[in-house]
Parts: structure tokens; sequence; C-alpha cells
């Protein structure tokens, strides 16, 4: 089985929509495909709609987090996505997104950046909006050669000087609430050190003993001497390894499936969830 458990789509910061993606992901050779978009379920109809026989979709979710002032993002799979708790946090998230971003925008035009919000707003669409737009619009306006180049301290990295700080959960209270929703949490790239700074590996282990279920290994911001550290760091502390692409589509260069999760620990992943079930493909409704 080929299984890519992290995904994004136009309902973030992806540049597939949710029907596209799915589309694209069986005409990759994919068995399972997560979609995963930042704080927000409301891709799901799209993708379930358009599913393709012989596909099967695992609903998901990338929460913004927070520990000891670094950033960190949370994998949450086959949640209840009507849990209301868990509904009021991830609306507040995603409802601090545009007043954040138009925030960024203020501090790049305060730079001399000639960017305005409606440009912003063109390109994310229906999505919520992130610094990923924000750093399209820097590429569209010969700032940035490409979307990786605005995430630095000159412009959008966390603490850059365009950054702005977003409302985000505290990743235990993100893994409560994932698990009080039948849910299961997976730390999502806990070592890109490209990104920015990384919590250390004493919170990791804080969080396993909170009743996170894994990391995601493999990753394209993981090198090799990486993953080997965090695989034995997984089973030491009795943590799933899953694999992933982190697919955006077009907005940034890792395919579909090409880094992927054991079918192994997918079993065990729908195991332990009790929130929702993977939806296998029907054929899809839209072409």
């Amino acid at each position: 089985m080929r299984i890519d458990l992290h995904t994004h789509s136009t309902a973030s910061d992806g540049t597939d929509s949710p029907a596209e993606l799915v589309r694209n992901a069986a005409g990759a050779g994919l068995d399972v495909v997560a979609l995963t978009d930042h704080d927000t379920t409301r891709g799901y109809a799209d993708a379930i709609a358009a599913l393709p026989e012989g596909l099967t979709l695992v609903t998901g979710m990338e929460l913004s987090c927070r520990v000891d002032g670094v950033g960190l993002h949370m994998l949450a799979y086959l949640f209840d996505p009507e849990e209301p708790e868990l509904a009021a946090e991830r609306e507040l998230v995603r409802d601090d997104r545009v007043p954040r971003a138009r925030a960024m925008v203020g501090k790049l035009q305060e730079l001399g950046v000639p960017v305005r919000w409606e440009q912003v707003a063109r390109i994310a669409g229906d999505g919520s909006v992130g610094r990923p737009h924000v750093a399209e619009a820097l590429v569209e306006l010969g700032v940035v050669r490409d979307v990786s180049g605005a995430f630095t301290p000159e412009w959008l990295a966390d603490g850059g000087r365009a950054y702005v700080r977003k409302h985000e959960l505290d990743p235990f209270d993100a893994v409560r609430l994932v698990k009080a929703a039948g849910g299961v949490t997976v730390f999502a790239h806990p070592a890109a050190v490209k990104r920015g700074e990384v919590v250390p590996e004493s919170a990791i282990a804080r969080l396993a003993e909170a009743g996170l279920d894994g990391i995601e290994v493999d990753h394209m911001d993981h090198d090799e001497p990486t993953r080997a550290r965090l695989r034995g760091l997984a089973k030491e502390l009795g943590l799933l390894a899953t694999g992933s692409s982190d697919y955006h589509g077009s907005r940034k260069t890792c395919g579909l499936g090409e880094y992927m999760t054991d079918p192994e620990i997918y079993g065990e992943i729908t195991r332990r969830a009790t929130g929702a079930f993977p939806v296998p493909g029907a054929g899809g409704q839209h072409r």
C-alpha cells in the first residue's frame, strides 16, 4: 500500500482544490491519502464527493500550536469534526488568520514592499489565508525568487521583520482535544530546522507522556541522519513513526507520495481512532 498522510488543498494553502487533490493522489498511485489542511475541515465534503474508486481518504487537519515560545504543527487524524470544544478552538485559530495576514502586509509596506491586501486575498481565494499566500505575493512582486525565499529572517520566518504571531494552541491542549474527539495526533516535521527554531526532544517526551501518538519522521525537511535520530526517538518513547509528502501542489517542490507511511503504522492509526473512519472511494461524482 502507498500511504501519504499529510497533504494540503485550496481549503488552506495548497494549490489543488480538494477534488483535484484526491484525483491527483489516485493518479500518483496512492492507495490512501490524508487531507490535513491548516486549522480547517472545510475541504472534506468536496474531497469525499470526488474520491476516485480505489483511493481511501483519511480526514484530518494540521493544528497551529506553540510551546515555550516555539511554533509547531500537530497533525490530527480521524477525529469527530463536530466535537464542540475542538471545533471552537479550530475556529479561534482560523479566525485570527485574516487580521494576522493584514498585519504582515502592513509590516511589509512599512519595509517598502508594494504589497496590497487585495493581492494576498486574491492568492488565498477561499482558503484559510496564511504566510504562504503572503510569500507568494512577494514572489509575484519579484521581492524573492520563490516561496521558500520568503521564509527568512529578512521577511516572514518566525521572528522575521514582517512576522506576526497568530492565535495558537498549546500542543498539550491540542493532544487532549483531539483525543477527546476520538482522533489520533502526530507531531508534524518535528526537526525541520530550516523553518526556524524547533522544540527540544524533552518536549516531545512530555507530549508522549500526555498522549501524543506519533511523530512525522520521513519528511522533505528532514535529512537522513535526522530521520534516523527521530526513528530512534519514536522507538524509545513508544511513538508511531509516520512519513508524508506535506504536499502543497505547485507551492512546494515535494510530490504526492514522495514520502509515505508504513501500512502497519497506518493500521495502528485507524485502530486507535474512534471519532471518524477512513472513507473508501466510490468513483467520485465530479469528473
